[in-house]
């Protein structure tokens, strides 16, 4: 009789990342962001370094979406002891409507990255998704508002990105990345909500849920909202509906 087939793990693991070290690069960097779709609030840039030498793999992590925020808060200090380095940046919605999305990410992702930097120079980074937005190339231009503001990056990040679709679910390192920004900027709409309750910051995080945009209506945007964003009631025609994020 034919033994049953075990069911192949989902866990990410260290996989893709190990995969650098035939180039010589020992230091990986996994990179995520939360906020992308939220009305309200920063967007977050989590980064994650391991030592390909060193590094073993760490029970538990997930994309963070996929975990309760329970066990995303209890792998935090884990995965700070884990990581060789490990920073969590921010944009604020005032800087998302001056810069653009890719833009804001780009300064959220160079405060991480300059935080890192701190402790160890990664050699190569992978950033979750298609599109690089984390790369020093056009940062001089990007971070300039209409004003002519001083750019609002740090150090930008000079190592190779390799971008990778759903690496939040594969790479360890990524979803580690992503676990540390989302627990982080959770705790800040956590925060803000206090100062102003009419939004429920602290169920729907700035998120673009159905009661968020109706007090919108009711009450009006507050400085924590991304003004060039539609932002009403998802009952107009002219509103698309946002996905919410975990």
């Amino acid at each position: 009789m034919t033994a049953p087939r075990r069911k192949r793990s989902t866990a990410p693991n260290l996989s893709f990342e190990k995969s650098f070290g035939a180039d010589g690069h020992r230091y990986v960097a996994g990179c995520d962001e939360v906020g992308r779709g939220a009305l309200a609030g920063p967007v977050s840039v989590g980064i994650v370094v391991v030592d390909l030498d060193a590094t073993a793999g760490l029970r538990g992590v997930r994309d963070s979406k996929l975990l309760p925020a329970s066990q995303r808060e209890a792998l935090v200090p884990r995965i700070r002891r884990w990581s060789v380095a490990s920073a969590v940046g921010h944009a604020t919605a005032a800087e998302v409507d001056a810069l653009g999305l890719m833009a804001a990410l780009r300064a959220a992702g160079s405060r991480a990255w300059a935080d890192v930097l701190k402790t160890v120079t990664p050699d190569v980074v992978v950033l979750d998704g298609n599109h690089d937005w984390l790369s020093a190339r056009s940062q001089g231009v990007l971070f300039q508002t209409d004003e002519g503001a001083p750019p609002v990056g740090t150090i930008a990040c000079a190592a190779p990105v390799h971008t990778k679709i759903k690496a939040d679910l594969t790479c360890l390192s990524v979803a580690a990345a992503s676990v540390l920004a989302k627990v982080e900027r959770d705790a800040l709409m956590v925060t803000l909500a206090a100062e102003h309750p009419a939004f429920g910051w602290d169920v729907n995080k700035g998120y673009a849920t159905e009661a968020h945009r109706g007090s919108i209506d009711a009450v009006g945007p507050s400085e924590y909202h991304r003004k060039t964003w539609r932002l009403g009631s998802m009952d107009r025609p002219d509103m698309p509906r946002v996905d919410i994020e975990g």
